[in-house]
């Protein structure tokens, strides 16, 4: 699997820091990674990543990443269609098994999502923006889990999320969101605070978690112009908390 999220961090560079610090203080813990200087502008900030960690209190693991400011200020732009639109995300690429959040076993890489993405809605069961309408909210920082593999036709060394066959009939979580790919929408809403990002997700077996192990990324995706398989495909990877997605972070630690 190691190979696998190698090929996701192709051609990222960033290293890893014994520590990260910059306006909001030192983050302890978790994966520590440099503020890369060539970042000057507020949505280049917004995407590098200066520290990630996941934490467990009972039943409730806090997903939190920080950047090295202005987290979530950079959506993508509207072009008033799914096709060809792009999805901004904070992700947590984790060695759960899929398994464990409700898809089949062994599906491809598990990951927690924060995303954004204000040319369709993929939540259908929740209202982000509290206006009535549980249709209009993609642009509202929302969370999501997917599931990842390499797809040559993403790109050379891409990962795409894992679509569904149009044959087929996967086991799905129960808030799986309708659309032909491996993703869920459990409505865990995410909190945005000056240079950091969470999520507090319940777990009913949090001790597979605690056994995990984690990275954080960064990245840009897009639906492809056809709406077809792939449906989406990782486009841009902003940054990696570890530098080359080793998933060195440990859960607690």
């Amino acid at each position: 699997m190691k190979n696998n999220y190698a090929l996701f961090a192709l051609a990222v560079t960033a290293g890893l820091a014994s520590a990260a610090t910059y306006a909001g203080g030192l983050h302890e813990g978790g994966i520590q990674a440099p503020k890369n200087a060539t970042n000057t502008t507020a949505s280049s900030s917004a995407f590098d990543i200066v520290h990630a960690k996941i934490t467990t209190e009972n039943k409730i693991a806090t997903f939190h990443m920080a950047v090295a400011a202005n987290a979530g200020i950079s959506k993508p732009t509207a072009i008033g269609g799914l096709a060809g639109s792009d999805v901004y995300s904070y992700v947590w690429p984790t060695s759960l098994n899929s398994s464990s959040v409700g898809f089949e076993a062994n599906a491809g890489i598990l990951a927690l999502a924060v995303t954004s993405h204000p040319n369709f809605d993929d939540t259908p069961l929740y209202d982000e923006n509290s206006d009535g309408n549980t249709t209009n909210d993609g642009d509202v920082w929302h969370s999501h889990w997917v599931v990842l593999q390499p797809n040559e036709a993403c790109g050379p060394g891409a990962l795409g999320v894992v679509d569904i066959a149009a044959d087929s009939q996967p086991q799905l979580p129960k808030t799986w969101p309708g659309l032909p790919i491996l993703i869920d929408s459990p409505g865990w809403n995410p909190t945005f605070n000056a240079e950091t990002v969470e999520v507090r997700v319940a777990f009913d077996n949090i001790a597979s978690l605690e056994e995990a192990s984690y990275d954080g990324v960064t990245a840009a995706l897009r639906v492809n112009q056809s709406v077809h398989a792939p449906l989406l495909c990782v486009v841009d990877v902003k940054d990696v908390a570890s530098g080359d997605l080793s998933l060195p972070g440990k859960v607690n630690q």
